[in-house]
Order: structure tokens, then sequence, then C-alpha cells
């Protein structure tokens, strides 16, 4: 049996071509295609939450990472602090600095007023005097009448 050549055309059906319908034509609208979208939308909504919640604690760890570096730097500095204190020559000078003591044979000097005295005829400041002045007041009879006025005081203070 000899075949006979078929040609076969193309036939064009006459529909008018709008941008909206080319592009809609252009999509091929299958089940799978709809199914495959509807699983991304699907996954953008469930990942979504859990992407914010996850950068949140990402956050959260690298403050707590700084808080945590601080307090070390903290506790490595206390320790050489506490290691300095356990040297005898360290505790030695810091007694002689904050409280003045003199080990046995060494001679201390003491400057009391160690501030530039002011510029004479400076207003506003009073001048400095070299008299020692002596009160006639009993110091403990003073403190006791003090406690007294202070604990008959009445409960509210009187309106001004």
């Amino acid at each position: 049996m000899a075949r006979r050549g078929t040609d076969k055309k193309s036939v064009a059906l006459d529909d008018p071509v709008t941008p909206a319908g080319g592009w809609l034509r252009g999509i091929r609208s299958s089940g799978f295609s709809l199914v495959m979208m509807a699983i991304l939308i699907l996954a953008v909504v469930v990942l979504a939450p859990s992407l914010r919640i996850y950068a949140e604690q990402r956050q959260e760890i690298d403050r707590l990472s700084a808080a945590v570096a601080e307090q070390k730097a903290a506790v490595d500095q206390l320790k050489t602090e506490r290691e300095r204190w356990n040297d005898r020559t360290f505790v030695t000078t810091q007694a002689r600095d904050r409280l003045s003591y003199v080990l046995p044979g060494d001679i201390n000097f003491l400057v009391i007023n160690d501030l530039p005295l002011p510029a004479a005829g400076t207003p506003g400041i009073a001048p400095v005097s070299a008299e020692i002045q002596d009160t006639d007041v009993d110091w403990l009879a003073s403190v006791f009448a003090s406690v007294m006025t202070a604990g008959l005081a009445p409960e509210e203070p009187s309106p001004k």
C-alpha cells in the first residue's frame, strides 16, 4: 500500500487579539500548575511568620551574646584586680596611699591645704582669719536640745 502524501495546513481562527487575551492564552492553566501555585501560596503563608520569628530570635541571640561578652570582660577585669590584691606590695602601697599608713622608720609628710591662696582683694571672698574662735556653747547640751526639738515637732509641717 502506498501512502498518499497529505499536506497539513494550519487553520487560523478569526479571534480578535487583545493584550489581555494574548496574555491569558500564554498561560497554560493546567491542574498541575494550579496545584503548584496553591502550594507556593501555602508555603509563603506558613513560612512568613516563622521567618519573622527566626529573625527576631537571631537579633535576641546577638544581643545576649554581646551582653555575655561584656560580662566576661568585667569578670576578667575583676579577677585581675583580685590577683593584684593578693600581692603584698600592692596592699602596702594602697594602705600608704588610702589610709596614710607609715612603716616604722619612715617619715610621712601630710599636706593639709595644698590649694593656692586666693589673690588679695578678690571680690566675693571673705578674708581668712588667723585667729581661733572659741564659743562658750556646751555642744552636748546643744545636740540634746536639737534632738528633743526634732522629736517633739508636730507631725505635719505648718503651712506658710
